[in-house]
């Protein structure tokens, strides 16, 4: 320090010790100074300063070395519940409803999130029974095979996906690689394309985010279950990480002679070549096989005002209807996922996703073919079918924020093009015992022994009895479509959603029975329109529009025939005003009022034809609080009002005498309950224990929309202890169905009823590595 700023530095110092005391005369105020240190004079490049430099390297380096290694290591990336801001049963946001990751309360359509904690808490591991905790969705059988759910008032086993993939093969699915399940009601054309009439359910599985996790679990319980589990990850560095999950489960079931095995492994990397790039690899191997069941028949025959009853013999709803010789249903699924995200650094970014699955899949049942007759008779049918499918899709999605003067946009626009192959061959089963197609049977003894022969019929005449064409097709469909969506913040109080979404239908399909090949193409357009009025931050008022469209080759499109060729798609067109509410940061309350209206429905009217006139109208109020009531209570309550009535019919025929229409204007839609009700409760109660309950409640509905056959409502209490040993090791108790209550779960129609799980018990270890 120079001898200058010294000087100065102690006549401020007196000033300042002076400046409270009376002074004799004023003190001039000085000019402000700046001094600045002569720049040091540059040594000579000589030999012994470069030593000196190399020295000071040498020891910069070593230092940062150091340092390099007592520093926390850097995180690979946020993890998959940090993104989406999920805690417990809450989530603050999804991109499954609009592409973009957007908070719930600003997605102006009924969304319900299952997260992987609410699902590891149910300790079921099925889609459909953890989706009866959802308000506005009822389970159907799907012919004892296959995941089918009927969501306001729409039944489909096609609207499945898997990391906003396609994944619309009819058969059971496993969630032991499932991060959360989202099931959005209503159209969801935009996002999702065909179909998606009543709403869609998207699994989104666990990937490798560099968060590290070594958990195993054991279950074993009721019916001989045992299942193991594995799940095991972590960033390898700051530019790879890896995880892989796996597991195994072989049980029975509450019918007699049911049985089930399934198994799976997910290996998952993630690359990240640089900050702004990531790329996702995906391989998953799945085997289901299980004995396939289509339930029990009806009591005699009910009409549309005096309706029938499920028929149990002797109350027993445990006695199988089927052959344990023939009964199966497997599916060997392999699929592989790449995706690759890029940040381009000035508000856009991409995703470019592709994704191939192989199904071999096949089923086959011994069922129910009548009702049981006041004499007691019973007729069994038989068939089985193979439904082998290969999938491939490639989805580019671009995503672009902005602002017009004080008006924000997030723009996401894309492509998505696919092609799906497949076959559809079914055989009809010829009983020994009578050369016919079918056999009588006694309901009070029901299991069948007998000897069945599987035959392919290419006509409609046979000795055989069987008087229907047994199908056998090979088809292909191409798929090309684009979407555009603006999200538009016009103020904090207001904003809009507006987009529409192309799709071109290219499906054609070859009889090999008749070696006819058929080709259908449709090209529609589906918009999607809603106004968000937000008072407050956390609370928002909606309405929304939204539109899909079902090709008349239906949800599994495999044939066409000479009506189906001819008949445009359907159409889901829905109304829907809703509120949304943050009570808390982490529970949220919703409500929404909807107007659902399916049109074109095809109407059979004989010789292969249909009429279009047919009209499902679906209108309905669904309710649901989700969250954290308080720091050590977590609750998902849901209720839901559903009136789906039929809203138009025919008599139109091409017979002579043609049958008197069964299902009529004003029916109830099949399987859709007035009244839907559920709650969970979870309550930490220390450290240690936590304790769950739950009530499942569904008013009655019917087997089929003739509204023959009556399922009376019925009141599931479900019960859970969980226990927390230590830092490694956890436990846990689920208890389904504790009252042991008698009811009727689903159907497939009116002689194919399945009665629901008695009770049921889960144990499970859990230890986290």
């Amino acid at each position: 320090m120079s001898y200058t700023t010294l000087a100065l530095m102690s006549s401020v110092s007196a000033h300042a010790q002076t400046a409270g005391a009376p002074q004799p005369q004023a003190v001039s105020q000085l000019p402000q100074i700046e001094i600045t240190a002569p720049e040091p004079k540059r040594r000579a490049n000589t030999p012994d300063r470069r030593a000196d430099r190399a020295a000071g390297q040498q020891r910069r380096s070593q230092a940062a070395r150091q340092a390099e290694q007592t520093a926390a290591p850097k995180a690979f990336a946020l993890s998959q519940d940090a993104r989406t801001g999920t805690v417990g049963y809450y989530a603050d946001s999804t991109s499954v409803a609009t592409k973009t990751n957007t908070p719930l309360v600003n997605v102006p359509q009924s969304a319900a999130i299952l997260t992987m904690e609410f699902i590891e808490d149910q300790s079921t591991h099925s889609i459909t029974e953890l989706s009866r905790y959802v308000p506005g969705v009822a389970v159907h059988q799907g012919e004892g095979n296959r995941d089918e759910l009927v969501i306001r008032g729409v039944d489909s086993s096609a609207n499945f996906f898997v990391n906003g993939f396609r994944d619309d093969v009819q058969y059971y699915r496993d969630i032991y690689n499932t991060q959360s399940i989202e099931l959005l009601k209503g159209p969801s054309a935009v996002v999702f394309g065909r179909g998606a009439g009543g709403g869609v359910v998207n699994r989104t599985l666990k990937e490798a985010d560099g968060t590290r996790t070594y958990t195993a679990t054991a279950q074993t319980g009721s019916y001989g279950d045992r299942r193991v589990t594995l799940d095991a990850g972590q960033a390898v560095n700051e530019n790879l990480a890896v995880r892989v999950n796996a597991f195994y489960e072989g049980s029975d079931t509450f019918r007699d002679f049911g049985h089930l095995e399934r198994y799976g492994f997910n290996p998952t990397v993630t690359l990240k070549p640089d900050d702004d790039t990531k790329v996702k690899l995906s391989y998953e191997y799945y085997h289901d096989r299980e004995v396939a069941d289509r339930g029990n028949p009806s009591i005699g025959t009910g009409t549309r005002f005096n309706p029938t009853s499920p028929f149990a013999p002797n109350g027993n709803l445990s006695a199988f209807f089927g052959s344990p010789i023939y009964n199966n249903t497997y599916a060997d699924v392999q699929t592989g996922m790449a995706v690759v995200e890029h940040d381009f650094g000035n508000g856009l970014t991409v995703k470019n996703s592709s994704m191939y699955a192989d199904f071999n899949r096949a089923y086959q049942n011994v069922y129910p073919g009548s009702s049981v007759a006041a004499n007691g008779g019973l007729n069994y049918s038989a068939y089985n079918h193979t439904t082998n499918r290969e999938n491939a899709f490639n989805q580019t999605d671009f995503i672009y924020k902005t602002i017009t003067g004080p008006i924000r946009h997030t723009i996401a626009f894309g492509t998505e093009f696919g092609r799906q192959t497949g076959i559809d061959l079914r055989n009809t089963g010829i009983f020994a015992s009578t050369g016919k197609n079918v056999a009588p049977g006694d309901p009070f003894n029901p299991t069948y022994f007998g000897t069945i022969n599987f035959i392919h019929h290419p006509t409609a005449v046979n000795s055989d009895g069987v008087t229907a064409v047994d199908s056998n097709s090979k088809y292909r469909l191409n798929i090309e479509s684009a979407y555009v969506q603006d999200q538009v913040e016009v103020t904090r109080w207001l904003q809009l959603i507006a987009g529409a979404r192309f799709d071109r239908f290219d499906f054609g399909a070859t009889d090999e029975n008749t070696n006819i090949f058929r080709v259908r193409t449709d090209d529609k357009v589906s918009p999607r329109a809603a106004v968000i009025v937000k008072p407050i931050d956390n609370l928002s008022v909606y309405g929304a529009y939204s539109v899909s469209y079902l090709p008349s080759s239906g949800d599994q499109f495999s044939a066409l025939n000479t009506g189906s060729a001819l008949l445009p798609p359907q159409k889901f067109e829905n109304t829907e005003v809703g509120v949304k509410w943050n009570i808390f940061p982490r529970l949220q309350y919703t409500a929404a009022i909807y107007e659902l209206n399916r049109t074109n429905v095809p109407l059979a009217i004989g010789g292969g034809l249909f009429a279009i006139s047919g009209l499902n109208i679906i209108k309905g109020f669904e309710t649901a609080l989700t969250g954290y009531v308080t720091d050590n209570w977590q609750a998902t309550l849901g209720y839901a009002y559903t009136d789906a009535r039929i809203g138009s019919q025919t008599n139109s025929s091409t017979a002579a005498n043609p049958p008197p229409p069964t299902i009529l204007k004003g029916n109830r839609v099949q399987l859709v309950p007035f009244n839907q009700l559920s709650l969970w409760n979870k309550y930490q109660i220390d450290p240690m224990w936590g304790a769950g309950l739950g009530v499942v409640y569904f008013s009655d509905s019917y087997a089929a929309s003739d509204d023959f056959v009556k399922l009376p409502g019925f009141v599931r209490v479900d019960a859970a202890l969980y226990l927390k040993i230590n830092e490694t090791w956890k436990a846990q108790l689920n208890v389904e169905n504790i009252f042991n209550a008698g009811y009727w779960s689903s159907a497939d129609g009116n002689n194919n009823i399945s009665p629901g799980q008695g009770r049921t018990f889960r144990l499970l270890a859990k230890a986290i590595f």
